[in-house]
């Protein structure tokens, strides 16, 4: 493996900061930094660029290891042949294809579920509580929803279980914060394989040499297709498949833009 350049260095050492503090002395840091749907209460204009510093909360390692391992494996490997100014520029424009494509997802997702409960014309500002509201809290011992916003909403539109499950479903998304370098990590990957096709890499349950120019592919495809259907390659779910698919676009694209062009290295001096 390359040895760890400056760039890469300093990006470690930035996510494993964020890390360190939002698990300890900053935990309002997770609300703050993550990125949320734009109409989602805790949004903030500087998310898209920090949710790629922060990662899965304590005690899951295993997203920023990962993650950091990939930064330096393949990330060391461009920033040696491209200089600090691209690759960083390469990076952070990854990040944030990713987290615009990740967005979007959302935003069809979220649109298509609430276009099944329409029947019920909910106003806009009850509609602003029902997706903002902790829908964990709102039942009694029972299991019976309990009188407040909640309950006063679905008897006024006469909603039943099914469309509150609709709800719900649409709520989840858009209550969900997403995190981390995966996205722009992703966009890194395919600008490896761009540049070094023949490279042969291998998964860790899967020790076997396969050329980088069929392995990401195979990566990237998988997450869209996990995308699609909803679900983790690993099983269960919390992984944003549209951010890895976003950041490899944009990686791709990219790339590809510079080679039609030639791109002037000079103007990264």
């Amino acid at each position: 493996m390359m040895r760890m350049t400056e760039t890469v260095k300093q990006l470690v050492i930035i996510n494993v900061i964020f890390f360190i503090a939002s698990n300890t002395i900053a935990t309002a840091a997770n609300d703050l930094l993550a990125l949320y749907y734009p109409l989602n209460d805790n949004f903030h204009w500087w998310q898209p660029i920090t949710h790629m510093f922060m990662h899965a909360k304590l005690p899951n390692l295993m997203h920023i290891f990962f993650n950091m391992f990939g930064l330096i494996m393949f990330g060391s490997a461009l920033e040696h042949f491209w200089g600090w100014k691209k690759f960083l520029f390469f990076y952070i424009s990854c990040g944030l294809g990713a987290a615009l494509l990740h967005t979007g997802m959302n935003y069809y997702e979220i649109n298509s579920l609430l276009q099944q409960v329409s029947e019920l014309n909910i106003s806009a500002s009850d509609m602003h509580i029902l997706m903002n509201i902790d829908h964990t809290n709102q039942f009694d011992v029972n299991n019976k929803i309990i009188d407040g916003s909640l309950n006063n909403i679905l008897e006024k539109v006469n909603a039943n279980q099914e469309q509150y499950n609709i709800i719900v479903r649409a709520a989840i998304k858009y209550q969900t914060a997403a995190v981390g370098a995966s996205g722009a990590l992703y966009g890194v990957i395919v600008a490896f394989a761009f540049m070094f096709p023949n490279a042969e890499l291998m998964l860790l349950f899967l020790p076997i040499p396969i050329k980088a120019k069929y392995f990401v592919p195979v990566l990237v495809l998988g997450d869209l297709f996990m995308g699609l259907k909803g679900e983790s390659i690993f099983g269960g779910g919390g992984i944003a498949h549209f951010a890895h698919v976003g950041g490899a676009l944009t990686g791709f694209l990219m790339m590809w833009f510079w080679k039609k062009n030639q791109f002037n290295e000079k103007r990264w001096d």
